[in-house]
């Protein structure tokens, strides 16, 4: 991959991983749909506060010109979010399609992580 398609292919990835990270840190915290999803789970209120700032904060994370230390420490963040976001729906009986959404998301953010330039 050349250094241009490689780079189209990061902010592409890295954008709209991070329009969904955004989008769900809000609707964790605004949606009363959100509140009921971790109630049914069975999680308690202050996770999904908790999740909700944490996604808010990886986004800065992986946006931000910060160190690759840091910024690596935000991709392991939304890989386990995203590993335990799979097990859980499969766990409670959500619908396969509801459960592979995790799955999704962990793919873009490989294609996030694996083209990433490293400084």
């Amino acid at each position: 991959m050349n250094t241009k398609s490689k780079t189209i292919s990061y902010w592409v990835s890295t954008g709209l991983l991070s329009l969904m990270m955004l989008f769900a840190g809000y609707s964790y915290l605004m949606a009363p749909e959100s509140v009921e999803g971790f109630r049914k789970i069975g999680f308690p209120d202050f996770f999904r506060i908790e999740l909700a700032i944490a996604k808010i904060i990886g986004v800065a994370a992986l946006l931000l010109p910060i160190p690759q230390r840091i910024k690596e420490w935000a991709y392991a963040g939304f890989g386990i979010t995203f590993i335990s976001a799979f097990i859980t729906h499969l766990s409670v009986g959500d619908p396969i399609g509801k459960a592979f959404a995790p799955v999704v998301a962990f793919a873009i953010l490989a294609a996030s992580y694996l083209t990433r330039e490293t400084i």
